[in-house]
């Protein structure tokens, strides 16, 4: 599988100059959407210049704008694949062998596009005390919050799995402040009420990170973090092991930045599991 633009821009992001670090910015908060308009009309919404524009696409690697376009479209088709369509594809008779390689292979490319310095960030979000953690994930993604949050729970105080219906979600956006963070997962075909309540939660200062796949949930534009984890396997569904992988990293560099306060809160809960 090819590498995705929203990857190129994670791995090229920090050498771009800050014409092109906006360019990129205004694409990832609308992906891909805003890289299929044309070369004046994307310069225009990023506020550069159209050669500014055309040299951003190079960095990336393209021979020219068109090029980009194509890639984009192809990243578009890849987003809206339902699962009979990959399960009636060329890979559909194959055995565990080739699903097994290409999990693994997921698993490389998302931590080769995953920096220490994203994880570093994410981790001192996390670490912040004085507000609460919340998590939810969509239909098939909610057991990875459900994991990540049981972690969660045990180093750090004021962690909460938003589970059940969407209804049950949008009454804790009352609870929702400046010093919270709101962890989402989120793959294609992504869900509509995960966006609904990102966009509100974002309204009312929380911080977002968002874990999705290579092809970026909207949810991106309303997320301070990104994480772009490889989904796709040669089945009819797509593989959230990456997911869980990113949430067992950052689970264990939170539980070695919380330190003694971590190693405290553990003490004291097996203390009173024990009464």
């Amino acid at each position: 599988m090819s590498t995705s633009i929203a990857e190129l821009i994670a791995d090229r992001m920090d050498q771009m100059p800050a014409g092109e670090r906006r360019a990129a910015q205004i694409l990832i908060a609308n992906y891909p959407l805003t890289g299929l308009r044309t070369v004046a009309e994307f310069s225009a919404q990023a506020g550069v210049s159209s050669p500014t524009i055309l040299r951003f696409v190079a960095r990336l690697g393209f021979q020219n704008y068109a090029d980009f376009q194509a890639r984009l479209q192809d990243e578009l088709a890849a987003q809206l694949q339902s699962p009979l369509s990959r399960a009636t594809g060329p890979d559909s008779d194959r055995h565990t062998t080739p699903f097994v390689a290409a999990a693994i292979e997921n698993l490389r490319e998302t931590f080769r596009h995953l920096s220490q310095r994203q994880m570093d960030d994410m981790v001192g979000v996390l670490s912040n005390r004085r507000g609460k953690v919340y998590l939810v994930g969509g239909r098939f993604t909610d057991p990875v919050a459900a994991y990540m949050a049981a972690h969660l729970a045990i180093v750090r105080p004021g962690v909460q799995h938003l589970a059940g219906q969407e209804s049950n979600w949008r009454d804790r956006l009352i609870d929702l402040g400046r010093n919270d963070v709101v962890v989402i997962f989120d793959i294609r075909r992504y869900q509509e009420s995960l966006l609904r309540f990102a966009e509100v939660a974002h309204g009312r200062g929380a911080q977002i990170i968002l874990l999705t796949d290579q092809w970026l949930s909207p949810i991106a534009r309303y997320a301070r973090h990104v994480i772009a984890g490889r989904t796709a396997v040669p089945s009819a569904w797509d593989s959230s092991v990456a997911l869980f992988l990113v949430a067992e990293a950052l689970t264990g560099d939170l539980t070695r930045k919380l330190g003694d306060a971590g190693a405290k809160r553990i003490r004291e809960m097996e203390r009173l599991r024990g009464g």
